[in-house]
């Protein structure tokens, strides 16, 4: 299992974390998704590394901005 964490610019509610969520879970190989509101931050689980520009589309399609190096 390979664990990242991410930067989302634009989250402010329980809405948010559940459309970056849902979004995320709908990447091949995701198998978890953790967001803390507070910091933006994103933690993906996932079976391989991802690529970043498939996390970035998610999150986009969910409405918000990958921001950052990821960690």
């Amino acid at each position: 299992m390979v664990q990242k964490v991410y930067d989302v610019q634009g989250m402010t509610c329980a809405h948010c974390v559940q459309a970056v969520s849902s979004e995320l879970k709908g990447v091949p190989g995701v198998e978890e998704v953790q967001v803390d509101l507070p910091s933006g931050k994103v933690t993906v689980t996932s079976e391989q590394p991802l690529d970043r520009a498939a996390v970035a589309a998610a999150v986009d399609e969910a409405g918000y901005e990958l921001v950052g190096a990821e960690v």
